[in-house]
């Protein structure tokens, strides 16, 4: 890794695997994470991509084998990354993605959280507990708010008696 002097700078570190059906990338994802590199926020440790064909062989390729249409910009990591993922790890990823499809295992520093996580090691903290909610999770659970909110409204109104004016005579 580059520019790692000291341990307790560096910020936490996440890791995803994202798959695609078929055997190419479409380019599209490169840009958005050289946009993060490029502003400070992420920097990337390791990133790996599996081929799985529709017999369940599977092919690990290094950035270097792959054309610039499916990394174009992300090839520059390359010489930086830190090589963290274990054969161990790729042989838990090759079981979880379906035949006949592509995977990108991306490693990175969330070097935007980088000072908040140092003040807390300084302090005598440590991280005991992290978690992701993922955002089809967090949609289904807006959309059953809306909707227990619609519910009530509309109870609320069938229960609320219209007003008729009474004239007195």
């Amino acid at each position: 890794m580059d520019d790692v002097d000291n341990v307790d700078e560096l910020g936490p570190v996440d890791w995803i695997v994202v798959e695609f059906p078929g055997s190419k990338f479409n380019g599209e994802i490169a840009p958005a994470l050289h946009d993060l590199v490029e502003r400070g926020l992420v920097r990337v440790l390791d990133l790996l991509v599996l081929k799985k064909d529709s017999d369940g062989s599977l092919e690990a390729f290094e950035l270097s084998d792959l054309d610039d249409q499916e990394v174009g910009t992300i090839r520059s990591y390359e010489t930086q990354l830190a090589m963290l993922l274990s054969e161990e790890d790729v042989s838990a990823v090759a079981a979880a993605i379906e035949p006949d499809s592509s995977a990108a295992v991306l490693v990175w520093e969330n070097r935007w959280a980088a000072p908040f996580a140092s003040a807390v090691r300084r302090s005598g903290g440590q991280l005991v507990a992290s978690g992701r909610i993922p955002i089809q999770a967090l949609l289904a659970a807006v959309e059953a708010d809306e909707a227990e909110a619609d519910d009530e409204a509309e109870a609320d109104e069938a229960q609320t008696p219209t007003s008729t004016s009474q004239t007195g005579v």
